[in-house]
């Protein structure tokens, strides 16, 4: 088994969630954030740097067994530090890691890197298309990952889907919101597109698949996602069925909605960008036979179970907050633990 694991990005969702799991199985896990870890451990030491800084991940990568590189940049990050972290931070920690002998670097990409795919379900052989700054660095990331792996370091490449669970906030918050305070709920078109996500525990799942698999099986790149899911219209009923307050999906003109969504974007004044919207209007999922039959990974768990356990979590959160009268924590919305900034958007509950 596996000892020593360095898990980049490890106070994150994903990097959170995986280090508890690996504390739980008597690892030693060493957490790299540009903050410290959300829990304490005798298992666990931590040290809080900039993953773009080679010298701190030479020393961070020291002694490993393995590199878990989970840290990354949202997509609404300034367009030249979504490059810098994403692309030079996976240059750094696949340099020290090579430098330090380190024989695996699993590296959390992205379906992003497919951009605005014509073919689903999408195969790994589809081309890297990138549309935006966030899915060019990813891709590019890939690249740097590729040319390390082509070196001798075994490393195998994850693209998932967008993963949700207990801890994630981002942009599910508002619809957590909004079906908790008893408000419809928008979707543009029908929303009868099939929208595939992922369960966070699934991933972790996958990540000590890919860690732990021989390194002729392992040193691939693999999809990742839901085999269970349904449309986007179906996903979000289910939370609003779960609130309980009988709401319903409301359609919205597509063409007209999407143009009034992307003129806020570009004023800074939503948060949901480009990429995320085009992808609303069309099926969106990728096949994941590559990591069933190599990896023999199969994931537990559906679309509406991700989405159900992580409004059961948020509003258990919620819930926990009222008890102890504790104000919430001003969210600056840099992190998807954290709530983003519903900007315009917030003046829309009116309407619902």
């Amino acid at each position: 088994m596996v000892e020593r694991i360095v898990v980049t990005g490890g106070a994150g969702m994903l990097g959170s969630t995986l280090i508890e799991r690996l504390l739980d199985e008597g690892r030693q896990v060493h957490c790299v954030d540009l903050r410290a870890p959300r829990t304490e451990h005798a298992n666990l030491t931590h040290m809080v740097t900039d993953v773009r800084d080679a010298a701190a991940m030479k020393r961070a990568t020291a002694d490993a067994d393995v590199v878990v590189h989970c840290a990354a940049a949202l997509p609404s990050y300034p367009a030249d530090t979504i490059r810098s972290v994403i692309v030079g931070g996976t240059e750094a920690v696949l340099a020290a890691a090579e430098a330090n002998a380190v024989p695996r670097v699993v590296h959390i990409s992205s379906t992003a890197v497919y951009g605005l795919p014509k073919v689903v379900p999408t195969p790994e052989e589809y081309p890297r298309e990138p549309v935006d700054t966030y899915s060019a660095a990813k891709a590019e990331a890939e690249e740097v990952a590729e040319r390390f792996r082509g070196r001798g370091t075994c490393v195998p490449i994850l693209r998932p889907k967008t993963f949700l669970g207990p801890g994630r906030m981002g942009l599910f918050a508002m619809l957590f919101e909004w079906a908790a305070e008893g408000r419809n709920f928008p979707v543009l078109g029908r929303g009868d597109v099939r929208i595939q996500m992922f369960d966070v525990a699934d991933l972790v799942d996958a990540v000590v698949t890919a860690m732990e698999a021989p390194a002729e099986r392992a040193d691939d790149t693999f999809n990742l996602g839901a085999t269970e899911f349904g449309t986007i219209r179906e996903d979000f009923q289910a939370v609003l069925d779960a609130a309980g307050h009988g709401k319903r999906v409301r359609s919205l003109p597509a063409r007209p909605a999407l143009a009034a969504l992307s003129l806020l974007q570009r004023s800074g004044l939503s948060p949901v960008y480009g990429r995320l919207l085009h992808k609303l209007l069309d099926d969106s999922f990728v096949s994941t036979d590559k990591a069933r039959d190599v990896l023999g990974f199969r994931p537990k768990h559906s679309n509406q179970d991700a989405i159900l356990r992580t409004f059961a979590w948020w509003q258990a959160q919620q819930q926990a907050q009222q008890r102890t009268a504790r104000p919430a924590r001003k969210s600056e919305g840099v992190t998807s633990v954290e709530p983003w900034r519903q900007g315009a958007l917030s003046l829309a509950k009116v309407l619902f």
